[in-house]
């Protein structure tokens, strides 16, 4: 196996670390974490969601992703109510504060998404998002 093939792991890794940074430094200046994002932009739509569904989504493990949903309990962003067909399971909720927050949020993210888009290529970056989202699937 040639060694550029072995390199596919960190080249991917360096990317996902490069947009994870880009997109984190624009959600801290709008006042929240790329983790936090991603637990509202979930549940903003209205279903409420397991604990367990929302970690999957978030790609957090569970201790980190219980913190992260307590700070937005906290923070009035987010709310927890019993499931009503299945009373031992707990749903989290996107709050009206948190519907305000995410839009300001995705005003954030999609600002700096264009400078991504900008930098990198619209193009480039549609095939990338192709081909990766077929492996995903393959490996799965």
């Amino acid at each position: 196996m040639a060694q550029d093939e072995l390199d596919l792991p960190r080249v991917l890794a360096r990317v996902e670390r490069g947009i994870a940074a880009r997109l984190g430094t624009a959600l801290k200046t709008a006042g929240s974490t790329v983790e936090e994002w991603r637990v509202i932009s979930l549940l903003s739509d209205g279903a409420g969601h397991t604990m367990t569904e929302i970690a999957e989504f978030a790609l957090l493990p569970a201790p980190t992703l219980t913190k992260v949903v307590d700070r937005l309990v906290s923070a009035g962003l987010v709310f927890r109510r019993v499931d009503d067909a299945d009373r031992r399971r707990v749903l989290a909720f996107l709050s009206e504060h948190g519907r305000e927050t995410l839009g300001r949020l995705t005003t954030a993210i999609e600002d700096e998404w264009r400078r991504v888009q900008d930098a990198v290529g619209r193009e480039e970056l549609a095939l990338l998002q192709v081909l990766l989202t077929r492996m995903s699937a393959r490996l799965a």
